[in-house]
């Protein structure tokens, strides 16, 4: 068989397990609020997120050292624990919540979560690894590891709320754990690792450890994974036969990969809303989002889109030895030699991985009113009692 046809059929084992983990995930969160019956408004209090490098704000930075610069020269003048030269999507839609960026659960310096907290961590995966990060590259920190720290970061807030004190005012109140947004966008590194690995159905829920079922949330918000073939780090050690190129410069076979695992997932999402009718579960396109952006980047105001912004030389300003921010010692001196273009605001992809605040910007003002949102619903009226 063609490499592209092993290819597909191991994704398409391994993603129909993963389609099981979703349904256990979002079900367990789910179970406590579904207690809660009082009318209420979409003005949510709080934000928690769950995630990988697209939604990072800051957890593997805190865990195992910063995002180095160029790193947040955009918005934050300064690495950020982002790797972007900016804000995210997750960034943008605190923002338009009136809600404060979120701080990084691991993340002990000068952190408020008041407002929520953000689980997420760059190279996160659904499922756990079976390598450490030094040998994959791959955060320890799973979904799985996400929730366990979301279960215990809800039980201390509630009990340290309790004491007076200066950190009552740095965690959220009990109820906003029923009422906050929950946001997910996970499972882009599944594709380029976990689904070589085979498991059973059964194994995988074994991820989700019996504390998650007192957890609770009506609300969530879940993006599908990118068009992983139009991303360089992908593009760079992968090259395909132009046949398996389309006309944008992205490999087909890896962006089918990433449609059939948004298939599943979306079915998935359809499933649980039937099971769990009272609860709003908004799946949100960004694939459609994404390959859109990147295949007409000139019609948007944008150039080179499968162009790296930061990196240093290569087909595609990518090289996985030297990635955005490396540096060498010349002559006892320490020199950037993975540095920014020029013009970050008119570029896509930043890193060869992620994209630019340019990008995520217009990303979530695509998003941001429904139109590619199942159902059709907007940001602000993603809430139980809105549908």
């Amino acid at each position: 068989e063609s490499k592209e046809r092993v290819l597909q059929l191991q994704g398409e084992k391994w993603i129909s397990t993963m389609s099981q983990v979703v349904i256990s995930i979002l079900f367990v969160i789910f179970m406590v609020a579904s207690s809660v019956t009082e009318a209420r408004k979409c003005g949510f209090p709080a934000i928690f997120n769950f995630g990988d490098s697209n939604s990072d704000t800051g957890g593997l930075s805190a865990a195992f050292g910063q995002a180095p610069p160029p790193n947040g020269i955009t918005f934050f003048h300064t690495p950020a624990g982002r790797f972007s030269d900016g804000r995210l999507v997750i960034d943008f839609i605190a923002k338009n919540l009136g809600l404060p960026y979120l701080s990084a659960y691991l993340d002990s310096i000068g952190s408020n979560f008041s407002s929520g907290a953000n689980f997420a961590t760059a190279g996160s995966t659904i499922r756990p690894q079976n390598t450490t990060r030094s040998q994959s590259g791959y955060s320890p920190i799973s979904l799985d590891v996400q929730l366990a720290q979301y279960s215990d970061f809800k039980t201390r807030s509630i009990n340290v709320r309790k004491k007076e004190g200066v950190f009552k005012k740095l965690l959220p109140k009990e109820e906003y754990f029923s009422e906050a947004l929950y946001t997910f966008d996970i499972g882009q590194n599944d594709l380029t690792a976990g689904y070589k690995l085979n498991m059973t159905t059964e194994q995988v829920k074994g991820y989700i450890p019996d504390s998650v079922y007192k957890e609770g949330g009506r609300s969530f918000w879940v993006h599908n994974t990118g068009p992983l073939g139009c991303l360089p780090y992908i593009l760079d050690p992968y090259p395909m036969s132009s046949a398996d190129m389309d006309n944008f410069g992205c490999a087909k076979p890896f962006n089918e990969i990433a449609q059939y695992f948004n298939q599943k997932l979306k079915e998935a999402v359809v499933k649980l809303r039937e099971e769990l009718q009272e609860a709003t579960i908004v799946y949100v396109d960004v694939y459609k989002v994404k390959y859109t952006l990147i295949s007409h980047a000139r019609k948007y105001g944008f150039e080179k889109g499968v162009i790296a912004c930061c990196g240093k030389g290569g087909k595609y300003n990518f090289n996985n030895v030297a990635r955005c921010g490396a540096t060498k010692i010349v002559n006892g001196k320490k020199i950037l030699i993975a540095k920014s273009c020029k013009a970050p605001s008119v570029r896509i992809i930043w890193d060869g991985i992620h994209y630019t605040e340019a990008a995520n910007n217009w990303i979530f003002q695509q998003i941001v009113n429904g139109n590619f949102s199942d159902p059709p619903v907007s940001l602000k009226m993603a809430c139980h009692d809105q549908l």
